[in-house]
């Protein structure tokens, strides 16, 4: 069962965050905190929660880098950051700095519960829009490798291969777009080859480490 820890500055958002999740049984929602610094990783280290939900208000944006990068000891949770603009632009040293996923405030709760699931999981989770953002943001291109163009993964393959992570066969992803199953295997095909992958396997491995996962 995966451990939650919920922080927010009103206890309102907490307890409505600690209901949420709490109806989901895969979870247990081991405390809550404020956003001060202190007191957070003092829970944290108390109660070694798999992930932390922190929802920040507009005024509490400022204090993010303190807030990532104050000393949590050997165990560091993975983070789940709600924010009123998902488009952030601390968003990408928040992802280098722990935080697994960046969700509007808005986000329903089926995409809270699988944010934390897949920040648990390793994996990153941003909308379409934030990723798009940030992988044109000079910040992000002055940090990332080089993709020659070739080996650049097209936008269909990309959410080819999204379907792959979720473990879609061939029949399931040309249902869902509406194409043939032949295509889909040329899709996964052109996958393999440009991951420098033999298996579906491999593809969604390799994919986690150098993509994202989008709700």
């Amino acid at each position: 069962m995966t451990r939650v820890l919920v922080a927010a500055s009103s206890q309102i958002v907490r307890a409505g965050l600690e209901s949420l999740l709490a109806a989901t049984s895969a979870l247990s929602v081991v405390g809550s905190s404020s956003l001060n610094e202190a007191t957070l990783w003092q829970q944290v280290e108390d109660l070694e929660p798999d992930v932390v939900v922190l929802q920040l208000e507009h005024q509490d944006e400022e204090r993010v880098p303190s807030l990532l990068s104050y000393s949590m000891g050997p165990r560091v949770p993975a983070m789940v950051v709600l924010t009123e603009d998902p488009h952030t632009s601390w968003a990408v040293e928040a992802l280098r700095s722990g935080v697994r996923a960046i969700l509007s405030q808005e986000a329903t709760a089926s995409e809270i519960v699988a944010a934390v699931e897949a920040a648990v999981a390793g994996l990153v989770v941003l909308y379409a829009e934030t990723a798009a953002s940030l992988l044109s943001s000079r910040s992000f291109a002055s940090r990332a490798s080089p993709i020659s163009p070739e080996h650049a993964l097209t936008p269909r393959e990309i959410e080819v291969l999204g379907m792959l992570t979720e473990g879609l066969g061939n029949k399931q992803i040309a249902s869902r777009l509406g194409v043939s199953q032949h295509t889909v295997k040329f899709h996964i095909g052109s996958i393999f080859s440009k991951l420098h992958v033999s298996s579906r396997t491999e593809a969604v491995t390799r994919g986690i480490r150098q993509g994202l996962i989008v709700l």
